[in-house]
């Protein structure tokens, strides 16, 4: 399984690292990684999903091979929206195209998604453990006026986004792991041994804090209503460590057109069980290109 290479500039001149895979005459679909991971953690799936579609992945902004932004407003998720058209652009013209996103990646994925110059250009989106800051935002104020135990429940699943805005603490902390020892912790929470590393997790961790430090704040005190502009569907993921399952009630307040399916997994799904995850992908796009 070998992919094509190339480089393509933003519209604010940083650098994408952006592949793709298969045939161009197969359906078009885009897959966005999360943090701290870079582009390579989707080849598990890539491997299910290569005989049926031509698939686009990239390193985000601060991620694997990309170039690393100096300022932390570099980092908003409008920025990451316009690095979306660009890739998109560039490889595809004016196909429309399947999406895919895991944890950051689904965030920032979120922006695009409920944003109007891609009505008709995003023909499915999946999205697997990230909500949109904005939808959040308004889940979190709901339920501490009437459930305050799901609020603090995902509170205590939040701890480390309070942490991630302190300048130096966060990203000196990534020194501590090397491939090994995060690899370790990965497999701790899938339950599965032998998952593929991340050779590049010290700057991966490190740089990616500019992603939390830009955008929570900002989305949470001020939350934008967004509504989708494209079937969405959400995989859950039963056990994850980060993200509530809770927080999908709110989605048809903003989804028109939505899916809801769950697996036993903890948070890296896309690493411990490819096979189902990239199943729920595939099914979902020919249903909605049907």
């Amino acid at each position: 399984m070998e992919a094509c290479t190339q480089w393509i500039n933003t519209s604010d001149q940083q650098r994408l690292y952006v592949k793709t895979w298969g045939s161009e005459l197969k359906p078009a679909l885009v897959l966005v990684h999360g943090y701290p991971d870079n582009q390579e953690v989707w080849e598990p799936v890539i491997q299910q999903l290569i005989s049926d579609f031509y698939i686009v992945t990239y390193d985000v902004r601060g991620a694997g091979q990309s170039s690393v932004p100096r300022k932390v407003r570099d980092y908003r998720l409008e920025q990451l929206s316009q690095d979306l058209d660009r890739v998109t652009q560039a490889v595809l013209g004016d196909r429309g195209f399947h999406l895919a996103a895991h944890d950051w990646g689904s965030i920032q994925s979120w922006e695009s998604v409920t944003e109007a110059k891609f009505r008709g250009r995003i023909l499915s989106y999946t999205t697997i453990s990230g909500p949109s800051l904005d939808h959040a935002a308004f889940w979190l104020r709901d339920q501490f006026k009437h459930q305050k135990s799901k609020f603090f429940k995902q509170i205590s699943k939040s701890w480390y986004i309070a942490v991630f805005q302190l300048p130096f603490l966060a990203p000196t902390a990534w020194q501590f792991f090397n491939p090994e020892r995060w690899g370790k912790v990965v497999a701790e929470l899938e339950r599965t041994k032998h998952l593929p590393l991340n050779a590049n997790i010290q700057q991966d961790g490190k740089n990616g804090v500019g992603l939390y430090r830009a955008n929570f704040i900002p989305c949470l005190t001020r939350p934008r209503q967004r509504h989708a502009v494209c079937p969405v569907q959400a995989i859950v993921l039963k056990y994850d460590n980060f993200v509530s399952p809770e927080l999908i009630d709110i989605l048809p307040q903003w989804v028109e057109d939505l899916s809801v399916v769950e697996v036993a997994a903890n948070h890296w799904a896309i690493l411990s069980q490819p096979e189902t995850i990239a199943q729920y992908i595939r099914q979902f796009a020919f249903a909605k290109a049907a």
